[in-house]
């Protein structure tokens, strides 16, 4: 890396990318681009957005994430999620900088019935996963110090960008006004709580770790178990019932089981806590507990 103290993050006004910018900028000179700023499907926005310059890290964290969308525009899925990966990665090797590619647990079909590793070999089950697989092969191709971090079932500050708020602000809301609640109980992830997972990627930066690193929070739940924690932790009355994932047919098909462990943490001397904590810290974080 150079000498310079300045990140890039793309992607900024996120759930991830405004926590990267909060937490990050305690170290480092922090420039943070919104979509209006850099479009990372267009290599002429990002070379004007980011060439030139000396840049410690780029950060991006931008993404088409909404699977039905994926599914339905698979060119403009892979526009953004891999040729957007290996634009971005190419002004990175430029400028000297380390790069650092978001990805997820999608990249992985399920079927392993147990968490997936970082030596897993991805099997992506939808368009989506397939895009962000091309996402990772081509940063990693392209700069062989990258860093490609996965996490999933991402719940943040911010809430989504496009998908308006996150999880877990909509069950509450439903809580709230009364119910029902009925959520899926048939499938199994790890959540990622991105202020944990920002400080987990200042860590990995400062001791220049390469390679793919899965960053989601310990332990492994079903969406039915994350609202009935969030819901028993705000002390709301309301049930939640179980229901199976075929209960909302879709186009789109999910992996049942994607809940991420890590091997390479553990070496690392990095452990992430338990989602139930980060969960807490969260809901005391949005003033509802």
């Amino acid at each position: 890396m150079g000498a310079s103290s300045r990140v890039a993050v793309i992607g900024a006004r996120g759930q991830l990318g405004s926590d990267l910018v909060r937490v990050l900028g305690g170290h480092y000179e922090v420039v943070g681009f919104a979509h209006e700023d850099l479009e990372v499907a267009d290599p002429a926005s990002v070379k004007q957005a980011l060439g030139g310059q000396a840049w410690r890290a780029i950060i991006n964290t931008a993404a088409l994430h909404k699977v039905e969308t994926c599914e339905a525009e698979p060119e403009r899925s892979f526009r953004v999620n891999a040729l957007g990966a290996l634009y971005v990665a190419q002004v990175a090797r430029a400028c000297g900088a380390k790069y650092v590619y978001i990805s997820t647990d999608y990249v992985f079909d399920g079927a392993k019935g147990a968490p997936y590793l970082e030596s897993d070999c991805p099997r992506p089950l939808n368009i989506y996963g397939a895009s962000k697989v091309a996402g990772e092969q081509l940063a990693l191709q392209t700069l062989e110090d990258a860093l490609v971090l996965r996490i999933s079932s991402v719940f943040g500050r911010a809430g989504a960008s496009g998908k308006g708020g996150n999880f877990i602000e909509t069950i509450l809301q439903k809580a709230r006004a009364g119910g029902p609640l009925r959520v899926v109980a048939d499938q199994y992830m790890s959540p990622s709580y991105t202020l944990d997972v920002a400080r987990l990627l200042l860590d990995l930066l400062q001791k220049d770790v390469r390679g793919i690193v899965h960053g989601a929070n310990r332990g492994v739940c079903t969406w039915h178990a994350l609202a009935q924690e969030a819901v028993r932790l705000c002390g709301l009355a309301v049930p939640v019932e179980p229901i199976p994932a075929s209960a909302f047919p879709s186009p789109v098909r999910r992996p049942p089981y994607s809940a991420l462990g890590s091997e390479r943490l553990s070496a690392l001397g990095l452990e992430p806590r338990p989602w139930t904590e980060a969960l807490r810290d969260y809901l005391r974080e949005k003033g509802h507990i």
